[in-house]
């Protein structure tokens, strides 16, 4: 394999850093503007800049989107358990009439016609 010391293939810029002492705004302004006399390059970073800011589906947006649907799924995932939770109870309950007695009694603080109810609350 032979390398090639005679290529034409240059960067789409020049780079040359500046001396601290060398520095200017004049300069450093000049030397942006020349670069986006390419045209192809300006409408690159109009595009990159429309679709990060200003688009109906900006990236702002997007971001906020996305953070909510991921809610979502956390809340969807905690209301199917709820919900197999409750049928699994719910089919308890109609399956037998002792625990849908003791249900009533511990919920609902149901009771018989000859009984008495006390309640009895544990201090925090």
């Amino acid at each position: 394999m032979q390398l090639v010391e005679n290529s034409n293939w240059q960067l789409p810029f020049s780079w040359v850093p500046l001396a601290p002492y060398d520095f200017s705004m004049k300069d450093f302004f000049g030397r942006l503007l020349s670069r986006f006399k390419n045209k192809y390059l300006l409408t690159l970073v109009i595009f990159i800049t429309w679709l990060l800011f200003f688009d109906q589906d900006n990236m702002i947006q997007r971001y906020k989107a996305i953070r909510k649907l991921n809610e979502l799924k956390a809340d969807k995932a905690y209301y199917i358990e709820k919900i197999r939770n409750d049928s699994i109870r719910l089919e308890e309950l109609k399956s037998n009439n002792r625990n849908l007695e003791k249900f009533a009694r511990e919920q609902y603080l149901m009771k018989k016609n000859n009984e008495d109810i006390f309640v009895v609350k544990k201090e925090d």
